[in-house]
């Protein structure tokens, strides 16, 4: 999708966007990124439409804007599987025994669901790429095929799959739906039971790691991604549309500071070898620290950096 197709509007969504102001803070591929007053965070301008990104993300997202995810993400299960192991296990020290049922939203290829279904949780998907559906649906998993929305719920076949959770989880969603709280509102009112679990993880964008390479460093702003990246998330504007969506934070991590590496030397950004040779050193930490018996020392380490804005991502659990 093209910034020509997404300026194609209709009055009433260019009054919308209109009403979004704030410190302009980079302009790329005729796209601005605003820090909105309104929305208390910031996010591209012009906001793509609905039918836009449903063309993306029911068929394009996993064949053209990132064509190798499915199989690298088989690559590297068995880092994966200790992400989720940490995650679950969080999960489970914060509910009673007995409640074990999570919805995964923007369920991709499925992993997250089947590790949970082998650690004896129920689970379900929804995801709007047609190929990760297909792929999970392979490893008998439930998936809805589609985007979470008002509409979702006015659909006989899904509405009956759609019962209170105990946990939805939510990795690398919000920064691409154009309403964010709208989005956790619905999850708040609708999908989760009292004293369930939210789980967001987002980009850590404008980090202060990134803001030293872009200022000093004459890096370019490569974490920008419009229109497939609609909003850029820091620690405290993601807790910040948590807490506005009824939900109360309870507990905080990063994940690894890629930037480090640049500031090392090693420019991951556009060249993909180099991507993958240190993203197989930040796993050999993890795994390592894991092998040692150290994942209370690991989840300490990341609770500091986000306590510091630090980290690539942002990770909030929250209560309802």
């Amino acid at each position: 999708m093209s910034a020509e197709v997404s300026r194609s509007t209709r009055p009433a969504e260019l009054r919308e966007w209109q009403e979004h102001k704030g410190p302009m803070l980079d302009t790329i591929n005729g796209f601005e990124v605003i820090n909105c007053q309104r929305c208390g965070f910031s996010h591209i301008l012009p906001i793509p439409t609905t039918e836009e990104l449903e063309r993306i993300y029911r068929q394009e997202y996993y064949t053209v804007e990132k064509p190798h995810y499915l199989e690298r993400h088989r690559e590297d299960l068995d880092w994966w599987n200790l992400v989720y192991e940490r995650r679950y296990r969080l999960f489970e020290k914060l509910l009673p025994p007995h409640r074990r049922r999570i919805l995964d939203v923007g369920s991709g290829p499925g992993f997250f669901l089947l590790y949970g279904q082998q650690r004896g949780w129920e689970t379900l998907g929804i995801e709007p790429s047609a190929q990760a559906a297909a792929a999970s649906r392979q490893m008998g998993l439930k998936i809805i095929e589609g985007f979470l929305d008002r509409s979702i719920f006015e659909q006989p076949a899904t509405r009956s799959l759609l019962a209170r959770f105990d946990v939805v989880h939510l990795q690398e969603v919000l920064e691409h739906i154009p309403d964010p709280v709208g989005m956790l509102e619905l999850i708040y009112n609708h999908l989760l039971n009292p004293g369930g679990l939210l789980c967001v993880v987002v980009p850590n964008d404008y980090n202060p790691l990134q803001e030293i390479l872009s200022k000093f460093l004459n890096y370019q702003p490569w974490w920008l991604a419009p229109p497939h990246h609609i909003n850029y998330f820091c620690f405290e504007s993601v807790e910040r549309c948590i807490r506005a969506a009824g939900f109360t934070p309870l507990h905080l991590e990063a994940t690894f500071p890629m930037e480090i590496f640049l500031l090392m030397g090693e420019n991951y950004v556009g060249n993909d070898p180099v991507g993958r040779r240190v993203h197989g050193m930040r796993k050999s930490l993890e795994l390592n620290l894991a092998a040692a018996g150290a994942e209370e020392l690991l989840s300490e380490f990341y609770s500091a950096l986000a306590s510091r804005g630090l980290g690539r991502e942002c990770l909030v659990v929250a209560a309802r």
